[in-house]
């Protein structure tokens, strides 16, 4: 609901600041002392037109604040949350700023903001009935909302398994659609996994094989480099048909140490350490002999080596940095196959469950559809019998109802329609000429499904045009009545409507330093019975209006 309405610099209002109540507000005034800019001034919050024409004389810029409660509004709060706007405190501040070059800004609790997603979130918060666009019975999508309502737990519960089937036979068709618009993608895939797995596994890849053929190839490329250095090493350490070799010296060395030993003992220890120099010498020349001879030079081998690692490599560029991971994505290109492969069996399980859930929710449809005819025509009657009382008699109403495709909503278009004229056919709400019909029409749909509206604040302007007496005192009952399951904000000249319980504005146009302003006051007490007395009487009433207005507010 509306907490607070402020206005800067728009049309005759130079500054502005209201409070409203959470049920029932009026707001009265002599004609043209400006109720209705007013509520022309919320509806161009609510993302209505707006242009420099509504900017005070004299000014650049007109602003207009509303603070909304969003407590009863949990459709409001979910539109701005998907737009990345948080209520705070349970609370929204719109506002709207018109500049003299013609452009307006929107802004949510500060921040500029869409004209779109102002829309979207008011649509859910406020109801506006006279001349103004702000009117969700004014648009006939609506409708079917309201009469399902009315209809009651059956039908509701009829729309809510509807809802939900329609939801998932929308997801099962968008899975369908997918397989069919994705089967010539499918099919090339198929093929590029099936070579793909048949590359991979044609290579028989073993972890660390890689990093044995790189030392493999290493050795039989430099063959004969190898051969050689380890024959020259083996000539000068231990080939005995080398009269130089270091294995032959050392052994001299040890006989000449041997014989000085047979005289001098002491020299045994050095003795034995050059006969484990001899042993050690034999050892490695006879390790380097074998080394040699095991070299192994082979163009063919070597030519298969590179083969077989060059097949490596282009593995590893293609599907993975080691062995390993090439491995790894040869089973990940399985379990895709997999799922392709399974794509046929897939297509036909949705094919079949596309049928039955589009079956059963054309049962319950046609059930809803059911219940909707009998029900509009209960609706229709009521709205008849509201209008009559509201002082539009002799009037027809209609619930038109016709089949569409299938939606979220079920199988019928729903549209109300109303003749004010008899003899005239029934035609849209939104054809009604008259601010004052079109605002009593609402008053009375409203009023039957004030226990399902989810709109928070209703906004009547000119609901009492060329009304009196006792449709008067119907319309004061069915707004206080309204206003008991939601906040009300009424323009009216009726002193009946205004002497209901209700927080009551008076608005007075006053002229200062040659200018004309808008003043706004809430009145109690005595504020109130004059204000009354003048609406019952003029603006001099007499002590007998005096009179008859205290006995209205219950005050005599």
């Amino acid at each position: 609901m509306i907490e607070q309405i402020h206005i800067e610099e728009f049309a005759v209002i130079d500054r502005l600041d209201l409070e409203l109540g959470p049920s029932l507000n009026i707001l009265t005034g002599e004609t043209g002392a400006g109720k209705s800019v007013i509520v022309d001034a919320i509806n161009m919050t609510l993302g209505e037109r707006a242009d420099a024409d509504m900017i005070r004389s004299g000014s650049d810029r007109a602003i207009v604040e509303v603070v909304f409660d969003l407590s009863r509004s949990s459709k409001a709060v979910d539109v701005l949350r998907m737009a990345g706007f948080e209520p705070e405190d349970g609370r929204v501040i719109l506002s709207r700023e018109i500049h003299s070059n013609g452009r307006s800004q929107c802004r949510v609790n500060g921040r500029p903001a869409a004209l779109s997603l102002v829309k979207e979130v008011t649509d859910h918060l406020v109801d506006i009935h006279g001349q103004h666009d702000h009117q969700s019975l004014l648009r006939p999508d609506s409708h079917i909302d309201l009469l399902d309502e009315w209809c009651g737990a059956d039908a509701l519960l009829l729309r809510a398994r509807i809802a939900q089937g329609y939801a998932r036979l929308r997801e099962l068709k968008g899975e369908l659609r997918q397989l069919e618009a994705d089967e010539r993608e499918r099919a090339r895939n198929i093929d590029l996994y099936r070579f793909q797995i048949d590359e991979i596994e044609r290579a028989s890849l073993s972890p660390g094989e890689e990093d044995r053929l790189e030392l493999e190839f290493a050795r039989l490329a430099n063959a004969e480099k190898m051969q050689e250095s380890v024959s020259r090493a083996y000539q000068a350490l231990g080939d005995r048909s080398n009269e130089m070799c270091a294995l032959d010296r050392v052994a001299e060395a040890a006989d000449a140490i041997r014989q000085a030993a047979s005289i001098d003992p002491a020299l045994n220890n050095l003795l034995a350490s050059v006969d484990s120099v001899i042993y050690q010498l034999e050892d490695v020349s006879r390790d380097l002999r074998n080394y040699r001879d095991a070299v192994e030079v082979n163009p063919e081998k070597l030519r298969v080596v590179q083969e077989r690692l060059e097949e490596i490599k282009a593995l590893k560029r293609k599907y993975g940095e080691t062995e390993q991971a090439v491995l790894d994505y040869a089973q990940s290109l399985r379990d895709r196959l997999a799922l392709l492969l399974s794509g046929e069996e897939r297509s036909a399980e949705l094919s079949a469950e596309i049928s039955k859930t589009e079956s059963d929710i054309l049962l319950e449809a046609q059930n809803l559809s059911k219940l909707r005819l009998n029900g509009g025509r209960a609706f229709a009657d009521a709205v008849v019998r509201e209008l009559a009382e509201l002082g539009i008699p002799n009037c027809s109403f209609e619930v038109f109802q016709e089949p569409k495709d299938l939606d979220a909503t079920g199988i019928d278009r729903i549209e109300f329609l109303i003749s004010t004229n008899p003899g005239e056919p029934a035609k849209p709400l939104s054809k009604i000429a008259s601010g004052g019909e079109i605002s009593r029409v609402m008053l009375a749909v409203k009023s039957l499904v004030a226990n399902f509206d989810n709109i928070p604040t209703l906004i009547f302007d000119e609901i009492d045009v060329g009304v009196g007496g006792r449709t008067a005192e119907v319309i004061a009952r069915k707004l206080e009545l309204l206003s008991t399951k939601c906040q009300v904000l009424c323009v009216t000249h009726l002193p009946q409507i205004a002497s209901r319980p209700a927080t009551h504005f008076g608005i007075e146009k006053q002229v200062r330093n040659g200018r004309s302003v808008v003043r706004v006051k809430r009145l109690k007490d005595e504020d109130r019975v004059n204000e009354i007395a003048r609406m019952l009487g003029g603006a001099n009433p007499s002590l007998i209006a005096v009179k008859h207005a205290r006995e209205m507010l219950g005050m005599s």
